[in-house]
């Protein structure tokens, strides 16, 4: 779940696929109302996984919020500034086991990695081959020339996305804490086309 349009967003002027079939079984699926209740279950049952590293998961969603998100989430992707997926098991229709998005917050000919994993998940290589598609995928969008994946410098399942990856610690930056295992040091990782 990401909270879309939290910072300026800029417009892309192409749409990446709604689905994106990924080895291993899993799917990328364009963000849906049909899926929000599903997508709540997995953030309520995921919260103390990701409590540590973000801002939004300091409280349960409610389902109407979980909701109301995933209407903006659209919104947004019509708009071309954020594509919001969430990650399932082919094996398992309609299933939720994270959520991964392009934001774009972070200036004009750039999108911004976002993802979670749920944690009896974690450590198989999920978000990884996740953010190979969405890499791949967002550097073909036109005028999209840059792909960042920021984390904590404290979030070492995080940085060791980009790094098996290829993408270049282009710096790290001071930011203020907003999550109670963040350090305010951000590692900005870098992929050019």
């Amino acid at each position: 779940m990401s909270h879309v349009m939290s910072r300026s967003c800029e417009a892309s002027p192409g749409r990446p696929p709604e689905l994106l079939r990924l080895a291993g079984g899993i799917s990328l699926h364009r963000r849906a109302p049909d899926r929000a209740a599903a997508l709540n279950a997995a953030v309520h049952a995921n919260l103390d996984h990701l409590r540590p590293w973000l801002a939004w998961a300091a409280e349960a969603p409610s389902p109407a919020q979980t909701a109301q998100l995933t209407r903006a989430g659209s919104a947004a992707w019509d708009a071309g500034t954020d594509f919001i997926y969430l990650i399932g098991l082919d094996a398992e229709p309609g299933s939720v086991i994270g959520s991964f998005g392009l934001h774009g917050r972070i200036g004009p000919g750039a999108l911004e990695i976002g993802y979670w994993v749920s944690a009896d998940r974690a450590g198989r290589g999920i978000a990884t081959t996740a953010a190979r598609a969405l890499t791949a995928a967002a550097l073909a969008l036109p005028g999209i020339g840059r792909v960042e994946i920021r984390c904590d410098q404290a979030n070492g399942a995080s940085a060791a996305v980009p790094r098996k990856l290829g993408y270049r610690l282009d710096r790290i930056a001071d930011v203020a804490v907003r999550a109670p295992g963040e350090t305010g040091r951000q590692l900005v990782w870098v992929k050019e086309s």
